[in-house]
């Protein structure tokens, strides 16, 4: 069901978009937290650390994906805003093609380089054979993450949240059963979770295909009018969706590419210190969903807004995204003061060491929700006026002068505690959000103000 978000109150209008994909984000969050949790259940410290690297390695790879896709998602808000619906179909077909030579390329690389990307990450050597079965795996499934994100997007750009919700519900139930039968039944490791993984992606892919069969629509069309010629053809609406959505995937790519960094820093310092590590950061991206949501509820509420002309509402729409945020971010923050360590021993068994050092990482890491929904939510509003590349901007700043530096300097200066290292995340995002509030005020001229 398309949803008009040029008209009426905006806060029930932007929650009634962003509880779906919230829910949607957190179902998938969900089953790969079950990965880990069942994974820590059944299984030692060394295979605990084969998915958690593993998992952090697709997660980048996904990120990126949806990055790419959220230029079909802003460019079909735009035209719904506009009023240009038949603008829709192109859009659709192009992206459809334009992803598939992306996915085919990314499979054909990460599988061909997996052993250097674990040598990037000093995967520790009681992980190693592990590690590499799970990316394997994950690595041929790219092309079902990849179609299953794009059609995902294509349906938000329409203010369709629900669908994808619902797909991704399927998915998780599906994906936990497997993780009992592969990991815990059949012994697997780190292998029967990728399987599980890939196995619920194709799913949900099979899922949203049937829902477009079913939906009249510019989806429908789109799918129905697939030519190979499109890509030279529709050129100039590719490069709208390129120039929308490469920033953004490079942003993301350079974000997860800072939390690789501290994979890297913390599988050097031994295997309970990468297994603490690891477990955080699952239990970070479990806290970023509300985050994650306002930033594309942001995004396609003001993208729909600027293709109306109704600049007020996106700017409104940006003061609502950052006001939940910040509320949320700091009830994370106060809650992780003092439950630490019991959020760490879910996912782990007799393994106190592992729980002391996650606890210590999680109290400081937790801040970063605080801040990180600030610049989510001003990264929203710039994509959605095709400026994603100041988002590009702020976070390379704050990778390379904060993030990886910080995560560094605080492991070799602190060896005996997570804590001052747990901090570099959320000073960077810090300086992020400083960066953001500054260039929002220098580029007023782009939203309306």
């Amino acid at each position: 069901m398309e949803t008009d978000l040029t008209k009426g109150r905006l806060l029930p209008l932007m929650l009634r978009f962003s509880v779906p994909y919230l829910i949607s984000c957190f179902l998938q969050t969900f089953y790969g937290l079950a990965d880990l949790f069942i994974v820590g259940q059944y299984t030692e410290a060394a295979t605990i650390t084969a998915v958690s690297v593993g998992s952090q390695v697709m997660h980048m790879v996904t990120v990126v994906i949806v990055g790419l896709a959220t230029g079909t998602m802003i460019a079909i808000s735009h035209s719904l805003g506009a009023g240009k619906k038949e603008e829709i179909a192109k859009i659709i077909s192009s992206s459809i093609l334009y992803f598939a030579v992306i996915a085919a390329a990314a499979t054909f690389l990460l599988m061909l380089f997996v052993n250097g990307i674990m040598a990037l990450l000093l995967t520790p050597q009681e992980a190693l054979a592990q590690t590499r079965q799970y990316l394997l795996i994950c690595f041929a499934g790219i092309p079902v993450i990849t179609a299953y994100n794009v059609i995902s997007g294509i349906f938000r750009g329409l203010g369709d949240t629900r669908r994808p919700m619902y797909f991704v519900a399927a998915a998780g139930v599906i994906n936990i059963v497997l993780d009992y039968l592969l990991i815990g039944r059949m012994g697997m490791g780190a292998a029967g979770a990728a399987l599980a993984t890939v196995a619920a992606q194709i799913c949900s892919v099979l899922f949203a295909l049937a829902a477009i069969r079913k939906k009249e629509s510019g989806i429908r069309s789109g799918c129905q009018n697939l030519r190979w010629n499109d890509l030279m053809q529709q050129k100039d609406t590719i490069r709208k969706i390129a120039g929308i959505g490469a920033p953004i995937a490079l942003q993301d790519g350079l974000i997860q590419i800072s939390f690789l960094a501290i994979t890297a820093i913390a599988n050097d310092r031994g295997i309970d210190v990468a297994a603490a590590v690891g477990i955080v950061e699952k239990v970070i991206s479990f806290m970023f969903l509300v985050p994650s949501a306002m930033l594309s509820t942001v995004s396609v509420t003001a993208a729909q807004n600027a293709g109306a002309g109704r600049h007020d509402r996106s700017r409104q729409a940006l003061r609502w995204g950052v006001s939940i945020c910040v509320i949320f971010g700091l009830a994370m923050f106060v809650l992780c003061q003092f439950l630490s360590p019991q959020i760490v021993s879910l996912f782990v068994n007799h393994e106190e060491r592992v729980v002391q050092l996650g606890g210590q990482y999680l109290r400081a890491y937790s801040l970063d929700c605080v801040f990180a929904g600030i610049h989510f939510c001003f990264s929203g509003c710039f994509t959605a006026y095709s400026k994603s590349v100041y988002s590009f901007i702020h976070n390379i700043i704050s990778v390379a002068a904060v993030r990886i530096p910080g995560a560094y300097l605080a492991s070799a200066i602190f060896p005996a505690t997570l804590y001052p290292m747990g901090l570099a995340a959320p000073m960077g995002s810090l300086l992020s959000a400083i960066i953001c509030v500054i260039m929002f005020r220098l580029g007023r001229r782009y939203w309306g103000d």
